[in-house]
């Protein structure tokens, strides 16, 4: 059966079916470790292999979140990313793509996950992300802080080619110029530390969930099921996922 015959089900066997189907591609939570139900799936994320945490001790969304869409939708994607991850940069596309695709029925939420160990650059370029959601409110031509920040972070992962290869020092001031940001308030905000706890804490609570690479994210239902992704899956295999959240109640 066809992925696309398969999501035009709609009897209780279409449900079974479809995790059936996302098995393959997804970690499964059982209320206790998480393990890998098929080994070799596309895209594996970078970083450590075998993820293990409890997706409870997930942080809970809130405005302080960069969230694209509708912050009630129904289905919401978690998304620990690296700037520097190749596979993010893939997975970036794949969720502009859900958003676009799913309007006001799923939400987008962006958290960070630089890996230090790998990307010596992810870590100020997450405080770069924030530095421009700095820069954005009510009064600004940017539009809300929300708005900034998703506007550096789509011209990042479409412009720069990841795993280290960036010069930043010229690139950063880049984007920022690119989207309208003030370049010395931009500067200073990149040396003041003033968003390193919350990269942190976002760091911290990837790892909590079970996230050993990236990208790592979270499905969360309308009831707070919670499914995990892991990877860069293809936007089929997303869109299976998704369409089985919505149908949980």
């Amino acid at each position: 059966m066809t992925p696309e015959k398969l999501t035009q089900l709609s009897t209780p066997f279409s449900v079974l079916a479809a995790g059936i189907l996302i098995a393959g591609a997804v970690l499964w939570n059982n209320g206790g470790p998480n393990t890998q139900v098929a080994a070799g799936m596309p895209n594996q994320p970078q970083g450590a292999p075998q993820p293990s945490g409890d997706l409870e001790a997930m942080s809970p969304i809130t405005d302080d979140d960069h969230i694209r869409g509708n912050p009630n939708a129904p289905v919401k994607i978690v998304e620990y990313s690296d700037t520097e991850c190749p596979f993010c940069k893939a997975f970036h596309a794949t969720l502009q793509k859900a958003a676009q695709e799913y309007g006001n029925d799923v939400a987008w939420v962006y958290r960070h996950f630089p890996l230090d160990q790998l990307h010596s650059k992810a870590r100020k370029e997450a405080v770069a992300l924030e530095c421009a959601t700095d820069q954005g409110g009510p009064s600004s031509p940017l539009g809300t802080s929300n708005d900034a920040f998703w506007r550096y972070a789509d011209r990042w992962f479409e412009l720069t080619p990841s795993n280290d290869k960036t010069d930043i020092a010229t690139v950063l001031p880049q984007i920022a110029k690119e989207i309208g940001l003030d370049g010395s308030a931009f500067a200073t905000c990149l040396k003041s530390g003033k968003f390193d706890a919350h990269i942190e804490d976002n760091v911290q609570n990837a790892q909590a969930t079970g996230g050993n690479g990236t990208p790592w994210s979270i499905v969360v239902t309308q009831s707070g099921k919670k499914y995990p992704l892991s990877g860069a899956q293809p936007y089929a295999s997303v869109k299976q996922l998704i369409d089985l959240a919505l149908q949980e109640k």
